[in-house]
């Protein structure tokens, strides 16, 4: 009787264990979903008689979730944090900014419409960077009240993002698809390691703003699925078809929502680089949506041919006016 009792507390005590560890660690090491700020659901299992079910299950998911927060994540974002921007420092100090002249004609490019939605989504991008960061690194800013702040930001940032990504996805698609000329940007550049003034083979946008594009048209629409799932926490996952406890989805979806946030984040700082200094002007093409004659014919010159060609010219110089 002794040792059977003896063999039944000990297995207890490493049940409890098993829980307590299991809890501790989503509650303590996922930025992106804290219980205690969960909404409770009527009929979420993700607390209840699920939780405790999953844990023989735990090498499945939980250990390679576990692992690579704890050795990964915060290196990483570290390094495109750092990484990216000394990169780019250097690209200024030795090359410089390209200069064109903005005199002379401009032809308008981006109509008011297509500017609205454009800063919309970098409007919703400015809330959800920094914020990102500061959940990531919570700890290091004491965690509390100012976190929780930044979460809350983080969710209307996701929100201004979601009501412009349709319409941005569909108003640039066409001229996203990628074409045989993009290889020659590529191939160069884009111009970008040389201080000679030359031609570039581009349309309205060149390979790299393609890029950007399309790692936002699919990475983009994850990360709104994925951050919309750590939002709510519980759904029905009977949708899915598949045998796989709710805490197994929410570890997968911040694997996901991570990953895609390292890619989309360099490329972000990226985008803003050469928006704001290694084009000088560039970024006026996005407030008044003009382009000049010059930044056309070098930058986007099978884009300037054609609208020469195509004899619009003169309508566009007139939308500038």
């Amino acid at each position: 009787m002794v040792g059977k009792r003896h063999i039944k507390e000990h297995l207890m005590k490493k049940i409890y264990f098993l829980l307590f560890s299991s809890l501790t660690i989503f509650a303590g090491e996922v930025p992106l979903a804290s219980p205690n700020l969960a909404p409770t659901h009527p009929g979420s299992q993700l607390y209840k008689e699920e939780m405790i079910e999953a844990i023989p299950f735990w090498n499945k998911f939980g250990e390679l979730f576990v692992y690579v927060q704890t050795h990964y994540t915060k290196p990483l974002f570290l390094a495109i944090l750092i990484g990216v921007p000394l990169a780019f420092a250097f690209h200024y100090f030795v090359w410089g900014p390209k200069k064109f002249s903005h005199k002379g004609r401009k032809f308008l490019i981006f109509p008011k419409w297509q500017r609205i939605v454009h800063w919309i989504a970098a409007l919703g991008f400015i809330f959800l960077v920094p914020t990102g960061f500061l959940i990531i690194y919570a700890k290091y800013f004491g965690g509390g009240e100012p976190i929780r702040f930044a979460r809350t930001i983080h969710d209307i940032g996701a929100i201004l993002f979601a009501i412009a990504f349709i319409p941005m996805m569909l108003m640039w698609f066409k001229d996203m698809l990628p074409k045989s000329w993009d290889l020659k940007w590529l191939g160069m550049l884009g111009g970008y390691l040389s201080k000679e003034k030359k031609e570039i083979p581009a349309h309205k946008f060149n390979a790299g703003q393609k890029m950007w594009y399309w790692t936002i048209f699919f990475g983009g629409a994850l990360m709104l699925l994925t951050g919309f799932l750590l939002y709510i926490q519980t759904f029905d996952k009977s949708l899915l078809n598949v045998k796989i406890f709710q805490i197994d989805i929410l570890r997968i979806a911040i694997l996901t929502h991570l990953a895609l946030a390292l890619i989309i984040v360099a490329l972000f700082f990226t985008h803003l680089y050469m928006s704001l200094f290694a084009i000088k002007g560039a970024v006026d093409s996005m407030i008044s949506g003009c382009k000049s004659e010059d930044e056309l014919k070098h930058l986007h010159s099978i884009f300037y041919k054609d609208i020469i060609n195509k004899k619009i010219d003169k309508k566009l110089e007139e939308g500038c006016k």
